[in-house]
């Protein structure tokens, strides 16, 4: 008879963890408990446990584990960026990056195994979609770094996107911002979309993290051949949204914009994108773009870079240049878990 497989503790809200107390006849205050052990005290085995009786601890381990799992693979950048491997449950594997900067340190995580936006310029939409990462998994890349004493900020902008795995992204998101849970402040944490307006919403409604939007290109057209998602939710509507949004409160809006060279970074794109975000309080990073294996794509030189900056700034609209880590470890996502996946 085939063993049955247990289920992960980590991953659970305080919500979940009652109802697990509830079911197993445990006090109800023992969900706290568990929420300590497993968000602020870092337990690795239910047998740490210590407030629990052993009873209580006995009847978890015969339905439940922590579920934490240590990196598969690890690179490091000759700029101190260190890119993470991970395996799913499912047998797939995921990527973190982790880039120290000064005094900040942020972790970029995955939330799905692959893609299925099929955005021409990204690694991850090449391999499909696998599976969306649980709860636990999304947050196995922040317990089990090994740097996670020096983290700063965490941003969902890794393999996958977030709004097409809601239902684990919130959960996360509750885990890591509630008192029982991590305790951050939202203002910790961004979550990036390339614009998935069903959940749109309900991400403004539920959340106060900060926001990134994947634009890339303005004009419907454009945008829509090399990322696909256009057709479905176009980017004018998403923008609707936000201007009719009520920015009271501390999260940031920005958009993110990788520059490919003679693609979208013309002087009509310039006048477009200040059209298309007019009334909108938000900002614009821009990506210089990372070379994939045989893509159709260019880099432009720190001269354009500098000169589209100053350009959309000058309209008005603040607009940073985002320095590029990692680039000789492959860190555009989903290049090392293909690599793995090849056995490479």
């Amino acid at each position: 008879m085939k063993p049955t497989q247990l289920d992960t503790l980590y991953g659970k809200t305080l919500a979940e963890l009652q109802t697990i107390c509830s079911e197993m006849g445990m006090p109800r205050f023992a969900a706290k408990q568990i929420a300590g052990w497993l968000y602020k005290r870092g337990a690795r085995s239910i047998k740490q446990m210590s407030d629990l009786s052993l009873r209580n601890r006995a009847l978890l381990a015969e339905r439940y584990t922590i579920g934490l799992a240590a990196p598969e693979g690890e690179q490091t950048s000759s700029d101190g960026t260190k890119k993470y491997l991970y395996r799913t449950a499912e047998g797939e594997f995921v990527e973190s990056a982790y880039i120290p900067d000064g005094e900040r340190a942020t972790l970029c995580v995955s939330s799905q195994a692959g893609c299925r936006m099929g955005c021409r310029f990204c690694a991850t939409g090449r391999l499909g979609l696998h599976h969306s990462l649980s709860t636990c998994d999304i947050l196995n890349q922040i317990a089990s770094l090994p740097e996670r004493e020096r983290l700063t900020n965490v941003v969902y902008m890794g393999m996958g996107e977030p709004f097409d795995n809601m239902d684990n992204v919130l959960r996360a998101l509750e885990i890591m911002t509630a008192e029982w849970g991590y305790g951050w402040s939202p203002t910790r944490i961004t979550v990036s979309t390339a614009g998935v307006g069903r959940e749109f919403q309900r991400f403004l409604d539920t959340t106060s993290v900060h926001l990134a939007i994947s634009l890339h290109n303005p004009f419907h057209e454009e945008r829509a051949e090399i990322m696909p998602i256009e057709r479905a939710y176009p980017i004018a509507e998403i923008a609707d949204t936000l201007r009719r949004y009520d920015f009271s409160h501390q999260r940031r809006v920005s958009f993110e914009y990788i520059v490919m060279s003679g693609l979208n970074d013309s002087p009509r794109h310039i006048k477009e994108l200040c059209r298309l975000l007019n009334g909108i309080k938000c900002r614009i990073n821009l990506i210089r773009f990372h070379k994939i294996p045989d893509s159709p794509y260019f880099s432009p030189d720190d001269r354009a870079m500098v000169a589209f900056r100053d350009a959309l700034t000058a309209r008005g609209i603040m607009t940073t240049i985002r320095a590029s880590r990692g680039e000789d470890i492959k860190a555009a996502c989903g290049l090392l878990s293909a690599e793995a996946k090849r056995g490479v």
